[in-house]
């Protein structure tokens, strides 16, 4: 499908109508317009390659010579994550969260207290990076060794950008305090390389703490979450936070608001992917963000409601805040109405995961 849409663009201005200016021209330019929507689609704006036109227009006494050009617009189709195409934002829920599964538990008791669509099996995008933290904690490698980002870590998954360049030498736990807290994907591969046995030996360690903590619905393929190969469900990813919730330095890395690291001779500012934990009305003890095309937005948290500790995740949430306000509406119910309430439970639907991998854009998580 494609768009035209006639640009005037104003190159000069004659002194009068008897005088006219002859006009430079400057060779076409790719033009970029900002995402929009056509009946469902995501639009990219480029100028097309057709013939200019010329026009000309008079203002206050003056001859203005416009140029018109036209403007292709491509429409393309928006990426359906693999709970979209198998139905799960069909299910309907009491609190109507935008998240296609979901997620509530007492973390003492264990008592479920929300649940939608737990034991579905999607793609977890970033929440990968929690089980890389446990991975490299309970290794008990040092956390003052200098690691080095090499091209080994540059993402040829998904494209995504990182502003640790190659050559970029940070601490074990510096690169850890990105992971978990930015969702740097260069620091998490890197972490996983650097592992004794390199990256094949980290991926099994990972594999072998999911079946150590009970997660039979739980595989892992690497360690930055940028493969939809990475795949598990709500339930085993309360267990996952759960444990990792033992570990006070995955609560205070996960949790810090800002971060700054030397790269060369510039100082970097990170900051944390959840805008949640600035939040005072919040009290937030682990979270991991995660993001690609194939598992939407993804979000576990670890908080403090109305007394109890609770877990909490949320995936496949379509719209960029869609998770958060999720967390939102959990948060109220709790604080408002769960004290004389039943768990809330919606009606579970098991996908049957589609076979073909959905391509993802060039994203970051």
């Amino acid at each position: 499908m494609v768009l035209v849409v006639a640009v005037s663009v104003p190159l000069a201005a004659g002194a009068a109508a008897s005088k006219s200016r002859a006009v430079k021209k400057k060779p076409a330019a790719v033009v970029k317009a900002a995402p929009a929507k056509v009946k469902g689609r995501a639009v990219v704006a480029r100028a097309a390659s057709s013939p200019k036109h010329s026009a000309t227009l008079v203002r206050k006494g003056r001859l203005v010579a416009v140029r018109s050009r036209q403007v292709a617009i491509r429409a393309e189709p928006i990426r359906a994550s693999f709970g979209q195409l198998s139905g799960l934002h069909g299910t309907a829920d009491p609190l109507d969260l935008k998240s296609s599964v979901a997620l509530v538990l007492d973390q003492d008791t264990n008592e479920v207290l929300f649940s939608k669509n737990s034991q579905a099996v999607l793609p977890i995008a970033s929440i990968t990076k929690l089980m890389t933290a446990v991975v490299v904690t309970e290794a008990h490698l040092p956390l003052d060794e200098v690691l080095t980002v090499t091209q080994d870590d540059v993402d040829t998954e998904k494209g995504s950008r990182s502003r640790l360049s190659v050559g970029t030498q940070l601490t074990r736990e510096e690169m850890l305090h990105l992971a978990l807290m930015s969702s740097e994907n260069r620091a998490a591969h890197a972490l996983g390389r650097s592992y004794p046995g390199g990256m094949p030996a980290f991926v099994t360690a990972m594999n072998r703490k999911a079946g150590e903590l009970g997660m039979s619905d739980t595989r892992y393929v690497e360690p930055t979450g940028l493969s939809s190969r990475n795949q598990s469900s709500a339930r085993d990813l309360a267990t996952l936070v759960k444990h990792a919730h033992g570990h006070q330095i995955i609560r205070d890395l996960s949790t810090s608001l800002e971060y700054q690291v030397a790269v060369g001779q510039r100082q970097l500012q990170f900051h944390n992917t959840n805008g949640l934990v600035k939040n005072p009305e919040w009290e937030i003890g682990l979270q991991k963000t995660g993001y690609i095309s194939e598992a939407g937005r993804c979000l576990v948290m670890q908080a403090k409601l109305a007394g109890r500790q609770v877990i909490m995740v949320f995936l496949d949430s379509a719209g960029r805040y869609s998770r958060i306000g999720d967390a939102e509406r959990v948060r109220k119910w709790i604080n408002e109405t769960l004290p004389m309430a039943h768990p809330a439970t919606a009606q579970p639907h098991v996908p049957t995961l589609p076979v073909t991998t959905v391509a993802a854009p060039k994203i970051t998580s």
